[in-house]
């Protein structure tokens, strides 16, 4: 057999899930998989000495593991999953309900108590269980929804966790502390341990862009049109390499002051390359990159199609790093064997672990046996360091032990660190340039092939561009903290994973609210600086499923202004929107807007929006922004000063009218009411206006109906309003 050199990459990723304005994290994926996955892993290479490997630790996972781990951070999961069962609110318990489920069937099966709450979960209803769980039905499933969590080895071994799992079900309060404080303590562990193994000599930590963006994209979105000559794209293109070399160099430094030296190696986030992107890199001291065997089949002009053994044409074109050499600088580049990568990721959790470990290593073994004599194979096998597990039984430890030990024990298979490989061959091939791509299809089509990721980087460029504008005002601009924390917004909004949920490729439960917390990011760059966000910022980006119901008016309305139901005639007939109120939980804030009521009078469109009580006494100041459109958009802006009505401020294609009270008419009491004058509408040859109602508190939008996009009001006599109008508009 020829030798081979493997080079184990496990990328470690979560995005940024910590709110700009509250501080709280709004998903808990960071905390649970530094829990199940992070420590662990690299726990368990410890075990064998032999193996070396890389580690890539996004900057941004890392910080959010930093904080976490200094126990000064805010998550409402957290919070409500350890909450006295006997103190829990009815939204409480509907989002336990939500959220306790959120993890592979394997786990919830594992505990026969765990399975039964969600089979009677599933069988009656959230609703009906959220009314007659007893306080023990809740501590139990509050406990196991972050047992089902913990790292394998401490189920195994730590005293306090392993009689937790083995107990299984009756438990106490004091349980639920013991867990949440072994929580805290394996949080603090797990940056540590990293450093510990890369002191050692056994693994290399490599990095990635601090925010995880696609580097080539935010050099120039026009890139994209290389790979994919359909790409949509947006215009005009968004185009800052200075913030790909900023994100770089942040994450240069943040990984020296948490591992103790600057990263030899660098994982483009997503595998993303382009010449730009990369000679940035190279420029600030980078030493090596790795990236898909799409980029280099689309690079080199050949193909990697496997033969029935699993061993690709072109071979030993794959299995050998390359030196890009590029503006007189160089790096060394790593390709990853796709389908053997794809196998770990997605095929070995459905074999037994001694098995799915023996044909793991068959393959390392047969690639030696195929290279040419006298020749040392370079095999990189690169994946998710952590989503991958959940499908296998124990996390994937027993597999990743057997074959750790196939690896250690077998002579004619080295394991080393990206750089210990790199530094084997000195003599790799040159490549002056590369094909500009990801590691998926070799394009960059999932965070720009769609009309919503299109969306999303036309906000994206709006809002940095309006950035840019204010730093370079020489009087009366933003301060240095203003600016800071604007750009800081930025370089958050600009990370891959916003786009990674838009589009048709992928989705979640959390899909709305990855959306949201992409819209805050951009809002919180106007905010900084100052400046108003536009109202499209209220509207989701992620074509979302409707969660309202909507009925047509069926008369005219006349109503009196008043803030109050005057009678109950008064809005009978009226259009309803009415929001759906079991969704209306998310990290413990009810819905805002119960739902509006609509309708025409002769001279006058009536809108009625009903908050909910509750909700809106918590809100003292706000503003209501109704935008209408027909041929042009009009907003109107009801104010409200400590839960009063407080003006009404009226905006037609971007100008501010003068005296809005000759246009519009609105009052606030138990409703909010708003009558507005027929001639600020242009109805020629229209058939239909369209409507959005956002409810902004503290310049950041809190709600906006409808969720999915705007309410159409279809005009003509036989749909109760008013007819379309011919002829010039006076």
């Amino acid at each position: 057999m020829g030798r081979v050199n493997l080079v184990l990459v496990w990328h470690m990723h979560q995005p940024q899930y910590r709110d700009p304005v509250s501080g709280r994290y709004m998903l808990p994926w960071t905390r649970l998989h530094a829990l199940k996955d992070y420590w662990g892993m690299v726990k368990v290479l410890g075990e064998f000495p032999g193996v070396h490997a890389t580690f890539n630790i996004v900057p941004l996972l890392a910080a959010q593991i930093e904080e976490y781990a200094s126990g000064k951070f805010r998550e409402p999961w957290f919070e409500l999953a350890f909450a006295p069962a006997d103190s829990l609110k009815p939204e409480q318990k509907r989002e336990i309900l939500e959220r306790a489920f959120q993890v592979n069937e394997i786990y919830v099966q594992r505990w026969p108590r765990f399975s039964d709450l969600q089979g009677q979960v599933r069988s009656a209803g959230a609703e009906a269980c959220a009314a007659r769980f007893n306080e023990p039905d809740w501590r139990d499933l509050q406990l196991l929804s972050q047992l089902a969590w913990m790292d394998e080895e401490y189920i195994a071994k730590d005293p306090v966790v392993n009689l937790l799992a083995t107990k299984g079900t009756g438990f106490t309060e004091r349980d639920k502390t013991l867990l949440r404080e072994k929580q805290l303590e394996l949080l603090g562990a797990v940056l540590p341990e990293y450093r510990i193994a890369a002191e050692s000599g056994q693994i290399e930590i490599s990095t990635t862009p601090y925010y995880h963006p696609i580097l080539p994209l935010l050099c120039d979105t026009d890139i994209a049109r290389v790979s994919n000559p359909h790409t949509p794209l947006p215009q005009p293109p968004f185009r800052f390499p200075g913030d790909a070399r900023e994100q770089l160099l942040r994450a240069r430094k943040y990984h020296e002051r948490v591992f103790g030296k600057p990263p030899a190696g660098l994982w483009p986030s997503e595998g993303s390359v382009s010449d730009e992107a990369l000679a940035i890199a190279a420029d600030l001291g980078f030493k090596w990159f790795a990236t898909d065997e799409g980029v280099l089949g689309r690079t080199r002009n050949i193909g990697f199609w496997r033969d029935a053994g699993g061993y690709p044409e072109n071979g030993p074109d794959l299995y050998s790093p390359w030196k890009l050499q590029h503006g007189g600088k160089e790096m060394y580049g790593f390709f990853r064997d796709h389908y053997i990568s794809d196998l770990v990721g997605f095929v070995y959790s459905r074999m037994g672990a001694v098995q799915a470990a023996e044909d793991f290593h068959r393959r390392i073994r047969a690639i030696g046996d195929r290279e040419p004599a006298g020749r040392t194979a370079t095999v990189s096998i690169i994946l998710d360091g952590e989503n991958a597990w959940e499908y296998y039984p124990e996390n994937g430890r027993q597999f990743l032990r057997e074959f750790y030990r196939r690896v250690q024990n077998d002579g004619d298979i080295r394991a080393l660190t990206a750089s210990e490989a790199m530094e084997a061959n000195a003599t790799a091939q040159a490549m002056p340039g590369i094909f500009p791509a990801s590691w998926i299809n070799a394009n960059f089509d999932v965070w720009i092939g769609h009309r919503e990721d299109v969306r999303a980087w036309d906000l994206l460029r709006d809002a940095r561009e309006m950035y840019e504008r204010v730093a370079q005002r020489k009087s009366g601009g933003a301060t240095v903290a203003q600016l800071e924390r604007a750009y800081e917004a930025v370089l958050a909004a600009e990370g891959s994973d916003w786009n990674w949920w838009y589009g048709p490729e992928h989705g979640s439960a959390n899909d709305a609210e990855f959306d949201e917390l992409y819209r805050k990011h951009l809002t919180e760059i106007y905010t900084a600086l100052g400046e108003p966000a536009p109202d499209v910022l209220a509207h989701p980006i992620k074509k979302a499923p409707e969660l309202g119901r909507r009925e047509p008016p069926e008369s005219y309305l006349d109503v009196t202004v008043d803030g109050r139901e005057s009678s109950y005639f008064e809005w009978l007939g009226a259009g309803l929107y009415a929001t759906d109120p079991r969704g209306g939980t998310m990290h413990g804030r009810t819905r805002v807007l119960g739902g509006l009521y609509y309708g025409f009078g002769e001279k006058h469109f009536y809108l009625r929006v009903d908050p909910v009580a509750e909700a809106i006494a918590e809100i003292p100041d706000f503003q209501l922004r109704l935008t209408l459109w027909d041929s042009r958009e009009t907003r109107i802006t009801v104010r409200v000063a400590n839960r009063k009505f407080a003006g009404c401020v009226l905006e037609q294609g971007g100008a501010c009218l003068l005296h809005p009270e000759t246009m519009v008419t609105a009052a606030f009491g138990k409703i909010i009411e708003v009558a507005i004058a027929r001639e600020l509408f242009d109805l020629r040859g229209r058939r239909q206006l369209l409507l959005s109602v956002a409810l902004w508190e503290g310049g950041l939008p809190v709600e906006v109906l409808p969720v999915d996009g705007m309410l159409e009001l279809v005009l003509g006599e036989e749909n109760f309003a008013w007819r379309t109008e011919t002829g010039a508009k006076v």
